[in-house]
C-alpha cells in the first residue's frame, strides 16, 4: 500500500548477485527503465518509479508499477467459461479495442516497442472492465540484459512458461528481424481465446494446431473469423498492423455525440470544478425539455432532464475517464520518444568534438488542474504571474514569473515544456488556460 496516495500497487525487485558485472552494465539498465517509466497509456501497466540500490555484494534495481484489481484476463477467462458457452459480442469488441488501442501506441513510440510477450497471462482486468497490457518491460529486458546478469533459475522457469504459451508466438519470433508483426500474432490469438473462452490443452503441455483450428470454425461471425484469421497469418509482412485494425468493419463504429462529448468533458476539465455534474444538476428544473424531436403530422418526441439518470452520467464519465472508451479510431495520445540506449550515446558522443549542454528532464506526468493570478506588483512597475500545476501524482508544481509587454500565453507554456516543467501535450491546453486568464486581467504594457 502505498501510504502517501493511498492506492494499491506492486513491489518489483530485479537482484543481481555478480556486483561487478552489474556496474558494467549499470547505465543501460537505467536506460532500460527510463525508456518504461516514459510510456503512459490508460491500457498499459504503468511503471511509476524506479532506484537502484548497492547493498554489500549485491545489486538490486527496484520499480513500483500499478496494481490491476482483478487478475489476468486468462482467470477472468476461465470464471466465465463456468457459467457462459462464449463471450458476450460487445465486451470482447471493448477488449479488443483496449488491446489495440495499447499496441498502437507501443508500435508508433520512437523506436517502437514490441511487447514480444502478448498473451492472455500478461493482459490484465480491472473490476470496471478496463483492460491493461502487463509485462511491457519483457521484450526490453530480454534484448539489453546481457548473459552474465542473466539467472539461470529464472531463464529456465521463463523457458517453461513459453513452452505452454507457444501458441501465441508465430513461426518469426525470436528472430533477429522480427518486429511489430509479433505483437499482431499475439493479439489474434488473445482475440480467439476471448471469443471462445478458452483453447483446450492437453494437460500442462503447448495448445496443439487442431485445438486452434476447432477454436476458429466455432466463430459463427464470419467479420469476427475473418478478423482473427488476418491476424494469425504465417506471413508477417500480410498481418495488418493495430491501428489498421481499429478500423476493421467487426470493431469500428462512429462514436456516438455523448461519447464525443464526454471526451472533450474530460480533456478540459481543468476549467470545470471536480463536481460539475452534482453541482448541475442542483440548478436544473428537472421538468425542462433537454431535446425535441419533431415528426409531421405526429406530436414531437420530448426528452427532459428527469429522465436522464446522472448517476450514471457520472459513471460513463469515470469509464471514459478511466480509458474504457477510446477514440484511437479517430485519434491517438502522441507517443513519447524514448531515451536513446547507454551505447548508442557513448557512439554519438565519441564522433562529436564539440560539447553540448546538458539536456532538461522531460516531463512525463499529466497536469490535471491549473490555477493562476495575475497581480500588478507597484515595487517592480509590472505585472506578475503565479501559476500553480497540480500534477497526476498529487505533487503540486508553484511557478512566479514577472511578465514582459512582449510576453504572449503560447510562448510561455512552450518555455515551461523547453524547461521540463510541463508535458508537450499540456502545452496548448496550458496556453488557453493562460490567454482567458490574461484576457480576464488584461495585463496593462509597464
Amino acid at each position: 500500500m502505498d501510504t502517501e496516495e493511498g492506492v494499491e500497487v506492486v513491489w518489483n525487485e530485479l537482484r543481481f548477485a555478480d556486483l561487478k558485472a552489474f556496474k558494467a552494465h549499470e547505465e543501460k539498465t537505467k536506460t532500460i527503465f527510463e525508456q518504461l517509466v516514459v510510456v503512459d497509456h490508460p491500457n498499459i501497466v504503468k511503471v511509476h518509479k524506479y532506484w537502484l540500490t548497492v547493498k554489500d555484494s549485491m545489486a538490486q534495481v527496484i520499480f513500483i508499477t500499478e496494481y490491476v484489481s482483478s487478475g489476468s484476463l486468462k482467470q477472468f477467462l476461465k470464471k466465465t467459461k463456468k457459467n457462459h458457452k462464449a463471450m458476450n459480442v460487445r465486451a470482447w469488441k471493448r477488449w479488443c479495442t483496449q488491446i489495440l488501442s495499447a499496441l498502437s501506441y507501443l508500435h508508433a513510440c520512437e523506436p517502437p516497442i514490441v511487447h514480444g510477450n502478448l498473451t492472455s497471462d500478461t493482459i490484465f482486468i480491472q473490476h470496471n472492465g478496463l483492460i491493461k497490457i502487463g509485462s511491457v518491460w519483457h521484450r526490453i529486458f530480454a534484448q539489453a540484459i546481457p548473459e552474465d546478469l542473466r539467472s539461470p533459475t529464472c531463464a529456465s522457469r521463463e523457458e517453461q512458461q513459453q513452452q505452454q504459451n507457444l501458441h501465441f508466438f508465430p513461426p518469426e519470433y525470436g528472430r533477429v528481424a522480427d518486429g511489430t508483426a509479433v505483437d499482431i500474432f499475439s493479439f489474434g490469438m488473445c482475440a480467439l481465446e476471448m471469443a471462445v473462452l478458452e483453447i483446450q490443452s492437453n494437460g500442462d503441455a503447448c495448445v496443439s494446431e487442431e485445438a486452434i483450428e476447432r477454436a476458429r470454425h466455432s466463430l459463427d461471425d464470419p467479420n469476427m473469423r475473418e478478423f482473427i484469421l488476418s491476424c494469425l497469418l504465417l506471413n508477417p509482412e500480410q498481418r495488418p498492423t493495430a491501428h489498421n485494425l481499429l478500423f476493421h468493419r467487426v470493431l469500428f463504429e462512429v462514436h456516438s455525440l455523448k461519447l464525443l462529448a464526454a471526451h472533450c468533458f474530460i480533456n478540459n476539465q481543468y476549467l470545470m470544478p471536480e463536481n460539475m455534474v452534482e453541482e448541475k444538476t442542483k440548478s436544473l428544473d428537472l421538468n425542462m425539455v433537454m431535446a425535441e424531436m419533431k415528426r409531421e403530422g405526429r406530436p414531437p418526441v420530448q426528452w427532459r432532464y428527469s429522465e436522464v439518470s446522472f448517476l450514471e452520467l457520472d459513471k460513463f464519465l469515470e469509464d471514459v475517464r478511466n480509458g474504457i472508451y477510446p477514440l484511437m479510431n479517430f485519434a491517438s495520445q502522441r507517443p513519447p520518444t524514448l531515451p536513446r540506449s547507454a551505447s548508442q550515446a557513448a557512439e554519438d558522443a565519441q564522433k562529436s568534438t564539440t560539447p553540448t549542454p546538458e539536456p532538461f528532464d522531460v516531463e512525463t506526468r499529466k497536469v490535471v488542474q491549473m490555477q493562476c493570478s495575475v497581480e500588478w506588483s507597484e515595487e517592480r512597475g509590472q505585472w506578475h504571474l503565479a501559476l500553480l500545476l497540480v500534477l497526476e501524482d498529487k505533487l503540486h508544481r508553484q511557478l512566479s514569473y514577472d511578465l514582459r509587454p512582449t510576453d504572449r500565453p503560447g510562448d510561455l507554456a512552450a518555455e515551461l515544456v523547453h524547461y521540463g516543467f510541463i508535458r508537450l501535450d499540456d502545452c496548448e491546453k496550458l496556453a488557453t488556460f493562460l490567454e482567458n486568464a490574461f484576457q480576464r486581467h488584461q495585463p496593462a504594457p509597464s
